[in-house]
């Protein structure tokens, strides 16, 4: 259980930081680009991201968030889990739809403000199990 305790600690950690750096650098950066511009960098960067190390923090934080929720059963570690997911179906449900419609050719007006919006939610839901996370305690051994 500490092991998966700490893998779930990196894996929310980890994950909230790449949410944080789109919300407080990468989104603020390409603002001030032209459409044209934005959408080509957006589009490359939702190709690039779906990598295997990305998948692994992705999928990793809400299973061992969950995974540390069912095993831990405080109130605590519940709600990490219940942030973990709620992280996971922002992205699948705002996220990841919002890309798709930018890369079939979806107008940036259309995506940019929503998109931002959604990365907020995500961002404070993916710190707030991380947080969680790091106030559950392992049981003394």
């Amino acid at each position: 259980m500490t092991i998966t305790l700490l893998g779930a600690r990196i894996c929310a950690g980890l994950l909230a930081g790449v949410y944080l750096a789109f919300a407080v650098g990468v989104m603020p950066a390409l603002r001030r680009l032209d459409d044209a511009a934005f959408t080509t960098i957006m589009n490359r960067v939702n190709v690039v991201i779906v990598n295997p190390v990305f998948l692994l923090v992705f999928l990793g934080a809400p299973a061992l968030a969950v995974a540390v929720g069912g095993w831990f059963r405080t109130p605590t570690a519940i709600v990490a889990g219940a942030l973990g997911l709620v992280t996971l179906l922002v992205t699948v449900v705002a996220n990841v739809p919002l890309n798709d419609r930018l890369a079939a050719g979806g107008a940036r007006v259309d995506f940019e403000t929503p998109w931002v919006v959604w990365n907020v939610v995500r961002t404070a839901t993916g710190i707030g199990s991380f947080v969680c996370l790091l106030l559950v305690r392992a049981p003394a051994a």
